[in-house]
């Protein structure tokens, strides 16, 4: 059974995928896409879609029936990969309906660092829910990092832009490598979250 496949077609066709896309896509509408919040739903929304299946998965026991039939590793890289890339696509699919609304102008076309942040944003929501074991924190954890984050960066560290969540997507500075450098950052922490969530999820499943 491919895991990833059937994974990837339940974030996307899932109720809360579509809500948060409608959502995400409002509020573009009414706010704009350099928004405070548009900023703030991005780290909220990409968490809806897929950050606590495995969860609930772990929670009900289905995972000892559906384990077995696709493997260990296949089943958690299934459910990293399906849960980043819904993620991503859910701010990078509502801005590109955005810009053909005619509003092209009110953002950067920077589309690959939107999906990145979006799947950086998820992948975090997802390891804090496999750490800690709650929805609560899944949801509400992206959030509260971001705002960390942002108060680091405006209060204490303002040269250190790399902070700065806004700068993932719609940079005002110069990196070092340009984008090439955003989309090295993202993709590397992407991966040493995918690390993590794969060592906790193995332990968890070992003593299920």
């Amino acid at each position: 059974m491919n895991s990833f496949e059937t994974d990837l077609k339940r974030a996307f066709c899932s109720v809360n995928f579509i809500a948060g896309l409608l959502i995400e896509c409002f509020i573009l509408w009414r706010a704009g896409f350099g928004s405070d919040l548009f900023r703030i739903s991005i780290p909220v929304l990409t968490s809806v879609p897929y950050s606590t299946a495995w969860l609930s998965e772990y929670q009900s026991g289905f995972i000892k029936e559906y384990l077995p039939r696709c493997g260990q590793s296949s089943y958690i890289l299934g459910k990293f990969s399906a849960c980043g890339i819904s993620g991503g696509a859910l701010p990078l699919t509502a801005c590109l309906l955005y810009s053909q609304m005619g509003e092209g102008d009110a953002m950067p076309e920077k589309y690959l660092l939107i999906f990145l942040s979006g799947m950086f944003w998820a992948v975090t929501a997802a390891v804090l829910a496999a750490a800690a074991n709650s929805r609560y924190v899944a949801y509400g954890g992206s959030f509260v990092l971001f705002y960390m984050l942002v108060i680091l960066y405006e209060r204490y560290f303002k040269t250190l832009y790399c902070l700065y969540p806004v700068e993932w997507y719609a940079p005002e500075h110069i990196w070092v490598l340009g984008d090439t450098g955003i989309v090295l950052m993202l993709s590397g922490l992407i991966l040493i979250q995918g690390i993590v969530y794969y060592s906790i999820l193995a332990r968890c499943i070992e003593y299920a």
